[in-house]
């Protein structure tokens, strides 16, 4: 059960703020994250965000910076007190203050043809087959994989629905002839199991 976010004790301030989150449509989660970088930035400063100068936030992510905060931490940082200061203090001088940190992008690790064959014949269950099918050949995430209903394959467009995959969004995922006759295998399996 998902429990509304209510923060305790709330300062003017971050009522406000996270009024601005809600009509914004942020999620709970999100809004923990902003409230809780904004009161270490509080914390740093000694006093309310709302005194602060553009000094302040240099002397803030230098301060980051220093102890090593990694580049993906650094920049949720940034996103927290840049909301704070354009959305809730209209301070747009002192968001512009803030530089982002660059973050070089990786490729991921892509399997060749002949180790995506070896880890699915690896697998001794059709059930594990087929998940970790749909999860390489369609992309999707393993919570995604772990949601799939029946009704969410689609075999006249062949697609897979996905819903509520990350970030709470409905997609499609192509499915191919292979993949699609590996699940009707593993249904008429399931079902003849009585699964």
């Amino acid at each position: 059960m998902k429990r509304p976010f209510l923060p305790t004790p709330a300062t003017s301030l971050r009522q406000r703020m996270i009024e601005d989150m809600t009509l914004r449509g942020f999620q709970d989660k999100t809004q923990r994250g902003y409230i809780r970088i904004v009161s270490a930035f509080a914390g740093f400063l000694g006093r309310s965000p709302e005194t602060a100068t553009s000094e302040d936030v240099q002397a803030y992510q230098l301060h980051l910076s220093q102890k090593g905060v990694p580049t993906a931490a650094m920049n949720s940082r940034i996103a927290a007190l840049r909301f704070l200061f354009t959305m809730t203090l209209d301070r747009p001088d002192l968001s512009r203050r803030l530089v982002r940190v660059f973050q070089p992008r990786k490729l991921p690790s892509v399997l060749s043809p002949d180790e995506v064959g070896a880890l699915l014949a690896a697998t001794t269950c059709l059930k594990h087959r087929a998940m970790l099918s749909v999860a390489y050949g369609s992309g999707l995430r393993a919570g995604e994989v772990a949601a799939l209903k029946v009704g969410h394959i689609d075999s006249q467009r062949m697609v897979i629905r996905v819903e509520r995959g990350k970030g709470g969004r409905y997609r499609n995922a192509m499915l191919s002839d292979d993949l699609l006759t590996l699940l009707r295998t593993w249904w008429r399996e399931g079902r003849s199991k009585g699964v």
